[in-house]
C-alpha cells in the first residue's frame, strides 16, 4: 500500500516536475503546478498535457526510476504528497484513441535503437542527464559489490551445512527450531542453495519433498528449506519437554 511520501520543506508555492506517461517515452520537463491545488485538479491539467482522462489515470511519483508513491486521494492538496523540485509524475491511463476504427489497418510507428538514443525527451534520455537508475555507475557498482558479497557468504554458509550435521534455523516470522541436515543443493525451478533440515517437532512445511521431488524422506510438516543464511551449525541437542513438570 502506497504511503503519503513528505519531502523537504520549501518556501515556493509552486513545484516544478517532470511529466511521463504509460502511453509514451515523451516527458514534459519542469512543468510548474501550484502545490495547494488537489490531486483532482492537477489530474485536470495533466489530461490536457498527457491525453489521459482525469476520470480513470492514475498518477504516480518517481524519483528517477524508483517508484515513491502513488498520488490516491483526490482531494489531497498537491503539497501533501510532494514538496521538493525535480521529481517525476507519471500518468498511467488506457490513452483512448478516438476517432480510431480498429477494424482498418494501421501502419505501427517504431523507432529503432539509435534513433530512440537521439531523442531528447525521453526517459532514458531524462536518466541518463540526471545519473540515475541504472545510468549511476556509482550506485550500480555499490549493487553489484552487494550482490557478490551476499553470494560469497551464502556459499560460506552453505560449505558449513554439511548432511548430518545438528542445525538451529531462524527465519523471520517463525519461531527458532532445532533440527538435522538432511539437503544440501540447488531445488529444481528456483534459483540458489538450499539447504533441507528435518526439524526436531513437526513445525516445518513438508515431508523433504517440492514440486514432487523427494530431496530426503521424513515425517510429513518435518522437513523444510530455508537459504543457508538461515542456519547455525553447532552442538544442539533435541530439546526435552517434560510434560509432567507443567502445572
Amino acid at each position: 500500500m502506497s504511503e503519503i511520501v513528505h519531502l523537504d520543506n520549501s518556501d515556493s508555492s509552486f513545484i516544478t516536475v517532470n511529466v511521463s506517461n504509460s502511453h509514451n517515452d515523451v516527458v514534459a520537463f519542469e512543468m510548474k503546478f501550484a502545490k495547494d491545488i488537489t490531486v483532482a485538479q492537477l489530474k485536470s491539467k495533466l489530461e490536457i498535457l498527457t491525453g489521459g482522462c482525469a476520470g480513470t489515470m492514475k498518477v504516480e511519483l518517481y524519483k528517477g526510476d524508483n517508484h515513491m508513491t502513488s498520488l490516491t486521494n483526490n482531494d489531497a492538496k498537491l503539497g501533501f504528497y510532494i514538496n521538493c523540485n525535480g521529481l517525476r509524475l507519471h500518468v498511467v491511463d488506457t490513452f483512448a484513441s478516438f476517432g480510431y476504427n480498429e477494424n482498418e489497418t494501421v501502419e505501427k510507428f517504431e523507432l529503432t535503437q539509435d534513433q530512440y538514443e537521439q531523442k531528447t525527451n525521453s526517459v532514458r534520455n531524462f536518466l541518463k542527464q540526471n545519473r540515475l537508475g541504472k545510468y549511476n555507475e556509482e550506485e550500480m557498482r555499490q549493487m553489484e559489490e552487494k550482490r557478490r558479497e551476499q553470494a560469497e557468504e551464502v556459499q560460506k554458509r552453505a560449505e558449513l551445512c554439511i548432511v548430518g550435521s545438528r542445525c538451529q534455523v531462524t527465519v523471520p516470522g517463525n519461531p527458532t527450531r532445532r533440527g538435522t541436515i538432511k539437503y544440501n543443493g540447488e531445488l529444481e525451478g528456483k534459483t540458489g542453495i538450499f539447504i533441507g533440515v528435518q526439524y526436531d517437532e513437526p513445525l516445518g512445511k513438508n515431508n523433504g519433498s517440492v514440486g514432487g521431488r523427494a530431496y530426503f524422506v521424513c515425517p510429513p510438516n518435518y522437513g523444510g528449506f530455508v537459504s543457508p543464511l538461515s542456519v547455525e551449525v553447532g552442538d544442539f541437542p533435541v530439546e526435552e519437554f517434560n510434560l509432567d513438570d507443567e502445572l
